[in-house]
């Protein structure tokens, strides 16, 4: 039989009616005739309710005890829908990360994943078993629990849809696929029938929360087709894979927003070579990821960088850049989080010119003032002051007529 991955985010499993409703839906696929494998995040907000109970300890938890806190969530869900499948009479099995053999480095809170051992789950489908698999979770080669950042469980099941060379990676959630806009934002925001890995790649590292953005690098890198659905309904929802249309016809698809923005500023940098290698590379060494970065022009040798991190990572880059601004002799480090991005992702955009510069005309007219701006082939970022996001969004989604597709 051919095997499916599916995917249930939190919102999906959070009460028992909805993880009863899960069920049925496995058990639906699975006597279709299918080989099962499901992935499950914690129910509702119960990992963020566990990090919270951490930060009433200490502000800055171990982080291989925040892993194995984490770690407990997703192990409530498999048991609950492995029970719930076995109820239904469909034979079921819960497997945590480590038990499938999902092997990750080291890097607590933000592991990747090394490779995936597939003979457990082999074995229990070749036994009829529906097989329930921890999200967000693995292993280290020395048997230490690691969890995989914000949204892993994404990660989780297209890694699992990879090593089992699945026909299908499902990822089931609240809304009934990627769209234009946020639509709590947007309401005249429209379905995408289908996208390209590369446009689904910008849309979640710039803020679309459907997919995580590893995940999708994951799944452009291994071919895997993705489609994102919601658990409520039939309807067919968006389809991410490998485009090769040589024209496209909308220069943008989507505007993203994100507001899990700090930006971080280290003034009075000396202008000489090797201090940007400085500054980044001790970030780096504390795996903190850097989104958009700003040079200023020298003046009298002297020039302020600035870059944008998530407000997670901001306490941690700030005292980073406090330590490196004294032994390079910088002035003062300024960190702020009032800020949000803004972004425009379209492939059509790579060989259309002007694009970026209706972004801009769209928020002037909006009174939205851009302080930081970052480009690629298909995408152009601005961060905006955090009070004006949803008028810049509204407004740039209305300035490339996209309220008009359907």
């Amino acid at each position: 039989m051919a095997l499916i991955v599916q995917k249930y985010g939190g919102s999906s499993v959070a009460t028992t009616e909805k993880l009863q409703h899960v069920a049925r839906r496995v058990a639906a696929t699975r006597r279709a005739g299918a080989d099962m494998v499901v992935v499950v995040s914690a129910p509702g907000d119960m990992t963020d309710d566990l990090i919270a109970r951490a930060r009433e300890i200490t502000d800055r938890p171990p982080a291989r005890e925040l892993d194995m806190l984490m770690a407990v969530g997703e192990q409530v869900s498999i048991a609950l829908l492995s029970m719930a499948l076995q109820a239904l009479g469909e034979p079921a099995i819960s497997l945590t990360g480590p038990q499938v053999r999902i092997l990750t480095d080291s890097v607590h809170t933000k592991a990747r994943i090394l490779e995936i051992d597939r003979r457990r789950i082999d074995e229990e489908l070749a036994r009829g078993r529906i097989v329930v698999v921890a999200g967000f979770q693995g292993t280290t080669p020395d048997h230490e629990i690691t969890t995989l950042g914000r949204g892993g469980s994404d990660l989780s099941a297209v890694a699992l849809a990879s090593a089992l060379g699945a026909v299908s990676c499902e990822i089931y959630t609240d809304v009934p696929g990627v769209f234009t806009a946020d639509p709590r934002i947007v309401p005249e925001a429209h379905k995408l029938d289908r996208l390209s890995y590369d446009e689904m790649l910008e849309m979640a590292s710039s803020g679309a929360v459907v997919l995580q953005t590893r995940s999708v690098e994951y799944a452009k890198t291994y071919g895997v087709r993705l489609h994102v659905r919601s658990t409520w309904s039939e309807e067919p929802g968006t389809v991410v894979e490998e485009v090769t249309d040589v024209e496209r016809v909308r220069l943008v698809t989507g505007v993203t927003h994100d507001t899990d923005v700090a930006r971080i500023t280290i003034t009075n940098v000396p202008d000489i070579p090797g201090i940007a290698h400085r500054i980044f590379s001790a970030l780096a060494e504390r795996h903190i990821n850097v989104d958009m970065i700003v040079q200023t022009a020298s003046r009298g040798g002297r020039a302020d960088i600035s870059f944008t991190v998530t407000k997670a990572d901001a306490p941690l880059a700030g005292e980073t850049m406090r330590e490196v601004g004294r032994e390079i002799g910088a002035g003062a480090i300024e960190a702020g989080e009032g800020v949000a991005k803004v972004s425009i992702v379209g492939a059509g955009m790579a060989s259309n010119p002007g694009v970026a510069a209706k972004m801009f005309g769209a928020l002037a007219g909006a009174g939205v003032n851009i302080q930081m701006i970052s480009t690629s082939e298909i995408k152009v970022s601005c961060v905006v002051p955090l009070e004006d996001i949803q008028k810049a969004v509204r407004a740039v989604h209305r300035a490339f007529n996209l309220d008009a597709l359907g």
